[in-house]
Order: C-alpha cells, then sequence, then structure tokens
C-alpha cells in the first residue's frame, strides 16, 4: 500500500478533526447512513474530496465523513464503505481505520448488511457479530510492516471486543429490539455465493455472510482499537430460501429495519458516554 495515498487524505480533513479524539467511529455499511442521528454535525466531507477513498460506487452507501457530537460524545462516522471487489485496491477499504487511527479514535462500531446462512436468522433481524471467517485469506496487513499497524502477527483471538458487545446487547434491551449473536463470514464479491458455498459456510460455523468488513476489522484490531460489529440481515443466502438475490432486496429491507437499527446505534453511543463518564 502507498503511505503517501493516507498522507494526502488526512491533510485535507480539517484540523479540528485532531484537535480532540473521537471517542467512537462508526463505519456504516449499506442502509445504515440512513439510521445515523447527528445532534450537532462539525464537520462534513464528500468520499470524493477525500484523495485515496473516492465517491461510493455502490447503492446504499452515501459516500460522506461527518465529524459530529451525539450524547456528549465526539463521534467521526463513514457513512458508507469502499469494498475490495471495486478494484481500487486495500487502499479505500481500509482508509477509514487509517484516519481514526491518526485522529487517535479508540472505539470503533462497524455495520453491514449480511445474508442469513444461520436459518433461525430472518431479514430484518440484527446480529452482534462475535467472530469471523475470512473465507478468501485476503488480508490488508499483506507486505510490510507499517509504524502503527500493530504487530507482524497480531493476535485474533478477541476481534470483537466482548465489552462493546456487551453495550450492543444491553442498548438492544433498552429500545426492546431483538439481538442475536453470531459469525459472520467474509467473501470477497461481487457476485453472490452459491447455495453450494453456503451449506460449506454453515458447517464452518457462520451465521452470515457479506462482502465487507472483515478487512477492516483485521486492521482496526491490530491498531488496537476496540471493536463491535453489528449486522443487518437483509436477506437468506442462496438455497435457503428465496428464487434469487438481488441488492434492491437488501436496500430494501435495510430502510424497513432502518428505525430500529437508527435507535440501537444512537442508544449504544449513550453507552458509551455513560462508561466514559464512569471512568472519570
Amino acid at each position: 500500500m502507498n503511505a503517501e495515498i493516507f498522507d494526502s487524505a488526512a491533510a485535507v480533513l480539517p484540523p479540528q478533526c485532531f484537535e480532540l479524539p473521537p471517542t467512537c467511529g462508526l463505519i456504516l455499511g449499506s442502509g445504515w447512513s440512513e439510521t445515523l442521528e447527528c445532534e450537532r454535525t462539525l464537520v462534513s466531507l464528500p468520499y470524493a474530496a477525500i484523495p485515496g477513498l473516492g465517491a461510493s460506487t455502490v447503492v446504499g452507501h452515501t459516500g460522506e465523513f461527518r465529524l459530529f457530537e451525539q450524547h456528549g460524545l465526539r463521534v467521526a462516522a463513514f457513512l458508507g464503505r469502499r469494498h475490495w471487489y471495486e478494484g481500487a485496491g486495500w487502499e479505500p477499504v481500509v482508509m477509514p481505520v487509517e484516519l481514526l487511527r491518526r485522529m487517535d479514535t479508540k472505539n470503533l462500531l462497524i455495520t453491514n448488511a449480511a445474508g442469513g446462512v444461520n436459518p433461525a436468522l430472518k431479514p430484518g433481524d440484527l446480529m452482534a457479530i462475535s467472530d469471523h471467517i475470512n473465507t478468501v485469506g485476503l488480508n490488508p496487513l499483506v507486505g510490510p510492516v507499517r509504524p502503527g499497524w500493530g504487530a507482524r502477527f497480531p493476535d485474533q483471538s478477541h476481534v470483537y471486543d466482548p465489552a462493546m458487545r456487551k453495550h450492543l446487547r444491553r442498548a438492544a434491551d433498552e429500545i426492546g429490539a431483538a439481538l442475536s449473536e453470531g459469525i459472520y463470514a467474509f467473501t470477497a464479491g461481487p457476485v453472490y455465493e452459491t447455495p453450494a458455498e453456503i451449506r460449506a459456510y454453515a458447517s464452518m460455523g457462520a451465521d452470515a455472510v457479506g462482502m465487507s468488513t472483515v478487512p477492516e476489522v483485521t486492521l482496526a484490531s491490530a491498531v488496537g482499537m476496540r471493536v463491535a460489529g453489528l449486522s443487518c440481515i437483509t436477506n437468506m443466502a442462496a438455497g435457503i430460501s428465496g428464487p434469487h438475490l438481488s441488492h434492491d432486496e437488501v436496500i430494501k429491507q435495510t430502510r424497513r429495519t432502518a428505525p430500529t437499527m437508527a435507535a440501537l446505534v444512537s442508544t449504544f453511543l449513550a453507552l458509551i458516554a455513560a462508561e466514559i463518564t464512569e471512568q472519570l
């Protein structure tokens, strides 16, 4: 990867982004951007204005960086993500994590839309990610060890922080929403998985499947962030139900689930704020 691209991206962010570390970072996947609640916006910048990130090419990804205040917290949010399958390399995929690292952000909530592999799940369900399976072995840490990116062989035993998952469970309880926990399988995309692949992932223990999240989480964990992962199950994976899969179906389901998604994220941030107050 080209470190100069990250330098150029950081250089266009206003000084406000670095004067105080954001308490929490958000990377919002398909359909999640519309759920974001902001009490006071400090900075708003389109992805197209950030070198190396570039405008989103996928429907459902707003393509905007936003620094805002909510529940007394300073939050840095990336509304939408870039994917490996878009063919632009690793830089845009991991750019949000690297910029959050440079802002000294210690907590990260990363969200996605996913296909249900576990038949106990149904469209509209929300799932806290407890672990993941990288089905393709693609990894943004391949290459030279970069300053600030952790050890050569980062531990992956607890990538999804238990305390952060506890905040998600408590937030769900407070708003009266059902929240399951499960294992997320990462595929490279852009094609949906075959029924045979889904059967294989199920036999490996996967509960949901998608084309994102794991690369960003891998880097965020390596650099020392506390990470929480959250999936909206938008459809059942190939071979489980339905005659076909489409991205339109994904977007329609996230819009139906949006009120619950918004409430869960907002309440999660409020619990992070309460945690910090208790520590003072």
